[in-house]
């Protein structure tokens, strides 16, 4: 993890805090220090195990949306499971390549097709306009999985970050829609609350990647006003109804402002009765999760995971809460 971190700072990465919206998007990213460390170190910044990739472009309420779809080389037999993936980025920064590598890993580990898929993005479209787009895109996967070749019934949700956020804001919409429930969802250090004074905040104000004032500057590019707080699909752990959602696995990392967050709202998953296992994983930072082989505990996370979406795809193993 450390030379991961060394290796962004080498890269010429600046705190995020201190560029406008263009240089940061156009900055070295953590993907890409983790690429250098695993051509370093391996000889290849290969992106990973065997699997194939489609571009597509799904509609959207303001447009098309891109996104990929990753289909395993080893794939099940019939209809496949699915999982729509949201990457992270706060809602400003990155897109499909920079999370890459975990939308591959998640496809390979699991035999599923991965469906990530992208969003509007601010300051351009402030909060709910990536909201919106991520219910789309899993009403347009539940709608189109005959054609997919995906079976309707085993489909789960996945996100990092910001994308972990959408995960489970669409899960609590397509609730209340009437939209079928995905049968698990996956969110991988989570955007789960609006307050900034957590323990994990004050323990890492000054994280790489991911400070308070990084933070600060997502909030400050993604939302119109401080009344969007108060809704709650960025408020979640303090304003959601969170009965009747699917079972769930929640990821965190030690070194993240995000932490405290993430394990609160596996207590109030708890809480509203819905089965989950919550890990925090020691000495890593925000953004490891796609970084196997190069950091063993994105190894570990990554086969959590894969464990837990294959045991809601198979009706044999009920997920339990622990």
């Amino acid at each position: 993890m450390s030379q991961v971190i060394s290796t962004l700072s080498a890269l010429g990465a600046k705190p995020i805090e201190s560029l406008s919206v263009e240089q940061a998007r156009r900055q070295p990213s953590f993907a890409d220090a983790y690429r250098r460390v695993l051509q370093e170190e391996r000889g290849t910044a290969s992106p990973g195990p065997a699997v194939r990739t489609r571009d597509i472009t799904i509609p959207g309420p303001a447009g098309p949306i891109p996104a990929r779809l990753y289909t395993p080389a080893q794939s099940r037999s019939g209809a496949q499971p699915l999982v729509v993936y949201w990457h992270g980025g706060g809602w400003v920064i990155a897109d499909l390549d920079t999370y890459d590598a975990s939308a591959r890993a998640i496809a390979s580990a699991t035999g599923a097709i991965v469906l990530s898929a992208h969003y509007r993005q601010a300051p351009e479209h402030k909060f709910p306009a990536a909201h919106e787009d991520a219910l789309a895109a899993y009403r347009w996967a539940v709608q189109i999985a005959g054609r997919l070749g995906v079976n309707a019934r085993r489909i789960a949700l996945a996100g990092e970050s910001a994308g972990g956020n959408l995960a489970i804001g669409t899960a609590i919409a397509a609730r209340d829609t009437g939209l079928p429930q995905p049968v698990h969802m996956a969110l991988i250090y989570p955007v789960a609350g609006t307050d900034t004074n957590t323990p994990s905040y004050r323990e890492n104000s000054a994280a790489v990647p991911l400070s308070r004032a990084g933070l600060l500057w997502f909030v400050d590019k993604a939302t119109r006003s401080s009344a969007d707080l108060q809704d709650p699909r960025l408020d979640v752990v303090g304003r959601s109804d969170l009965r009747g959602l699917p079972p769930t696995t929640i990821v965190n990392a030690e070194i993240d402002p995000l932490r405290s967050e993430g394990e609160a709202l596996a207590v109030r998953l708890r809480e509203a009765g819905v089965p989950v296992e919550q890990r925090t994983y020691p000495s890593v930072t925000h953004e490891f999760f796609g970084m196997a082989p190069v950091v063993a505990n994105a190894t570990a996370a990554q086969g959590l995971v894969a464990e837990r979406l294959r045991g809601a795809f198979d009706t044999r193993t009920p997920m339990t809460a622990r």
